[in-house]
């Protein structure tokens, strides 16, 4: 039997009604700031997340690369070190995935700063970040429905990308660019 609460319409209600929870959340929370702070000062970004939290991630280092920011995605092959004077931007919504952590102490261990998204902030991630911003939601693991009615983090990874597009819009603002400044930026090989 179908429930009377499973066409588009209503799912969007339901998702939409717990992002504003979060945004709401995050609007009123501490340190969330810091990240500017913290991408603000950077010589070079490097974005890394997995899955669909790298996948919202590199929207974001999309948007920072059209600030002007030397922006690259961890794993692709023009991908140079990180060094002392860069910034690892990542997102985990456990703040546990191993390839992260490792990055993460590997961007520690030459000076680098972290940034970090994430639902833990006493995980590995939350500790060692410089800058971190905790979304309140569900992890991929937690099936419970209590943070979250949606699917495998689903709202983390939604966070993120709005979390991402709060981030580039604030260093936009602050940065006295029109959008005709940034357009030459944009990809023109599509």
């Amino acid at each position: 039997m179908t429930s009377p609460d499973a066409g588009i319409a209503a799912s969007l209600t339901r998702i939409s009604g717990e992002l504003t929870s979060v945004v709401d959340s995050l609007a009123t929370g501490d340190g969330a700031d810091d990240v500017l702070e913290v991408l603000g000062g950077a010589d070079r970004v490097f974005v890394l997340g997995a899955g669909r939290s790298g996948l919202a991630l590199q929207m974001t280092a999309m948007r920072l690369m059209h600030l002007g920011l030397a922006v690259h995605v961890v794993g692709e092959t023009t991908a140079p070190a990180i060094r002392a004077g860069d910034v690892l931007l990542t997102a985990s919504g456990s703040g546990t995935t191993a390839g992260i952590v490792r990055a993460v102490e590997t961007a520690t261990e030459v000076g680098a700063r972290v940034v970090a998204i994430t639902t833990a902030p006493d995980s590995p991630l939350g500790r060692a970040a410089d800058a971190l911003v905790v979304v309140p939601a569900a992890t991929k693991l937690d099936r419970s429905g209590t943070a979250s009615t949606q699917y495998a983090g689903g709202l983390f990874e939604q966070a993120v990308v709005l979390v991402g597009d709060a981030v580039f819009d604030a260093l936009w603002q602050r940065s006295g660019l029109s959008a005709d400044d940034l357009w030459p930026r944009h990809a023109n090989l599509e």
